[in-house]
């Protein structure tokens, strides 16, 4: 499924599916930004996981010393480094999330927002693992994905990407309890505060898992010195 943003939904598509979201969906948008952005400091360093057209970078452009995106889209790429050519600060390459090309602890913050852990369709724990390597002690590992409690909203959401012909149409009879299916093969799944809770009781963090704007929940995690 990972492919599917690669070869489907990225670049100037992707782009259309944040052009229509309904205003509901544009706060939640906002919010994750801003929960982001609220746990930056001046001066640090920040990898985004699944980066895209670099539409949350731009946002965080102003607040980092240097950003970096990651992402497996080249056409999506493409169009985020013409997108953030006038910040210096800002740095795109293709990468696999869970086979980062950094050294440990390289990063103050790593990011994978908007349900990345799931949309990504990978190896959950290797990509967890990947995103602590890299962190440093005392920096920060931000996950995030739906909450329940945003489910009228994201479904909207994706009936209008659907309707757009952005996305497979829906299979309804599949579709429910935090999970979308469409009729072209994409499936949409969640993480909840539990399932984030088994995924990282084995690393060496702190962790705090919290409901923002009742529209997200974010795993916030916080390598220990060794």
């Amino acid at each position: 499924m990972g492919s599917y943003y690669s070869e489907r939904l990225s670049a100037e598509r992707l782009r259309r599916c944040y052009e229509i979201a309904p205003p509901r969906v544009q706060q939640y948008l906002e919010a994750e930004i801003e929960y982001v952005a609220g746990r930056i400091g001046r001066g640090d360093v920040v990898l985004e996981l699944g980066c895209g057209y670099g539409r949350v970078l731009e946002r965080l452009a102003g607040k980092a010393g240097t950003l970096v995106g990651i992402d497996t889209s080249a056409p999506s790429l493409e169009m985020g480094r013409e997108l953030l050519s006038a910040f210096q600060n800002c740095r795109l390459l293709q990468m696999d999330a869970v086979a980062l090309g950094f050294a440990d602890r390289s990063f103050d913050v790593v990011c994978c927002i908007q349900n990345g852990i799931s949309a990504f369709h990978v190896d959950k724990p290797a990509l967890i693992a990947e995103a602590i390597r890299v962190t440093k002690p005392g920096g920060r590992v931000l996950f995030s994905s739906y909450s329940p409690n945003f489910w009228d909203a994201r479904l909207e959401w994706f009936k209008l990407q659907a309707d757009h012909g952005l996305l497979g149409e829906i299979d309804w009879d599949a579709t429910g309890d935090g999970v979308i299916v469409c009729r072209d093969g994409f499936r949409a799944t969640t993480i909840g505060p539990g399932e984030f809770e088994s995924l990282t009781a084995g690393f060496d963090v702190d962790r705090r898992i919290e409901e923002v704007d009742r529209s997200s929940i974010f795993c916030e995690l916080v390598p220990r010195s060794q």
